[in-house]
């Protein structure tokens, strides 16, 4: 009777758990959908404002960066209000950041659109923090990566669309009304007001939900007995993930940030800005795809296998890349997204497996090395700068190869 019981206790709280990952699916989808318009920002602002490589990407230094200064201090604010507030504060600070670019435009200020990146990543950060340790633990833990990965593909989804949409409202835009400075930043006010406003009705929503309390606190006070002493830093899988976080996150947003200009150059496509947008989405859309079917890779195989698998792939790609030119180059490299595609959340999940009360600390250092979104980006534009677009190139291999390393380390979540 008593196992018949919790059998039923078990199956009642799977099915409870339906209706929350698809809430939080949609904040995966959001995160992804913004930062993949830092693509299409980077040359429509390069534009606007006559920047170089390295000064346009103080964009994703900027975005990226606010991952540094707001992880660490949104872990803790997790642990003082729980993770729906949480949400809720972080979806408001990211609406806040949306309606900055209103007045940015308006001053034809590229310091304030800066600053309102900053705000809106900030936000992202408080979302990221929350939603990737709540999803790994809803359900069973040998089946966490598979389900971050279900819904890091919606997040694939959001950043497969926000390209080909930022091209068409904001590229498509300009292209139409002609090529001043003015009418170039001001293209992204209405598309960033509006995305403000979808921030605030999706905290409203997030408010008036119930969401499970998750024994991330309460499972912790169970280990924490056996982890007495210890912090998130005495965890090797934590240790060398927060790297392979810094790396991969670094390497993916350097690949996706310089993508148009990529394909505009004369040796590989010679597309102009608003042609090449779509194929950005490319990019991402294999990440996605890729992402759909890790769900059961890493179910039948060992996670941490078919990441080096897949970080090994990425590195052949880029490297042909690099010594190709035309439509070998170009698809090359676009079919890096389909590698990336489950490398966040494998990452994610091994690292934080077995941490029990020390799961917000560490997710909070994860997040906090997304801050290689901001660093590698700006040294690959240095690269580019001073040894040409295809030579900076480099810098991404040496990231996934990290990455080949740590899924050999580590190629089972902890108990």
């Amino acid at each position: 009777m008593t196992t018949n019981t919790h059998t039923t206790a078990i199956n009642s709280a799977t099915r409870n758990y339906t209706m929350p990952l698809i809430f939080l699916t949609s904040l995966f989808f959001m995160w992804g959908f913004m930062t993949s318009l830092n693509d299409i920002l980077i040359p429509h602002l390069r534009s606007a404002f006559n920047l170089n490589y390295t000064q346009a990407m103080l964009i994703q230094f900027c975005f990226f960066g606010a991952y540094a200064l707001v992880s660490l201090p949104a872990g803790k604010l997790l642990d003082r209000i729980g993770y729906q507030k949480g949400i809720v504060a972080g979806l408001v600070l990211a609406g806040l950041g949306c309606w900055v670019f209103w007045p940015a435009a308006a001053a034809l200020s590229y310091p304030l659109f800066l600053g309102a990146l900053f705000i809106l990543a900030g936000g992202i950060t408080i979302l990221q923090v929350s939603a990737n340790p709540y999803v790994s633990a809803l359900g069973p833990a040998h089946t966490a990566s598979s389900r971050l990965i279900s819904s890091q593909a919606f997040n694939s989804l959001g950043t497969t669309i926000g390209p080909w949409l930022g091209g068409l409202v904001i590229l498509g835009a300009v292209a139409k009304v002609g090529a001043d400075a003015s009418a170039e930043a001001g293209s992204v006010q209405l598309p960033y007001l509006g995305l403000g406003v979808l921030f605030m009705v999706m905290a409203a929503v997030f408010a008036r939900i119930k969401l499970p309390v998750l024994d991330i606190e309460a499972s912790s006070a169970n280990a924490a007995v056996q982890d007495d002493g210890k912090t998130a830093w005495s965890f090797p899988q934590l240790k060398f993930g927060i790297i392979a976080i810094f790396v991969y996150v670094g390497g993916e947003v350097a690949v996706g940030s310089f993508l148009i200009n990529y394909l505009g150059d004369g040796k590989i496509a010679g597309l102009s800005a608003a042609a090449a947008a779509p194929y950005v989405s490319y990019f991402w859309g294999g990440a996605m795809v890729g992402r759909f079917i890790g769900i059961f890779t890493t179910r039948w195989f060992a996670p941490g296998r078919v990441l080096a698998l897949h970080a090994l792939a990425a590195v052949a790609l880029v490297a042909l890349s690099m010594s190709s030119t035309g439509s070998v180059a170009m698809w090359s490299i676009l079919a890096v997204g389909l590698c990336n595609s489950i490398m966040f959340p494998t990452i994610f999940s091994l690292a934080v497996s077995g941490l029990g009360q020390h799961t917000s600390q560490g997710s909070g250092l994860l997040c906090m090395a997304i801050v290689g979104g901001a660093l590698l980006p700006v040294l690959q534009g240095l690269i580019a700068d001073f040894a040409g677009l295809q030579a900076g190139f480099i810098l991404p291999i040496l990231c996934y190869l990290y990455i080949t390393f740590y899924g050999m380390k580590f190629p089972h979540e902890q108990q």
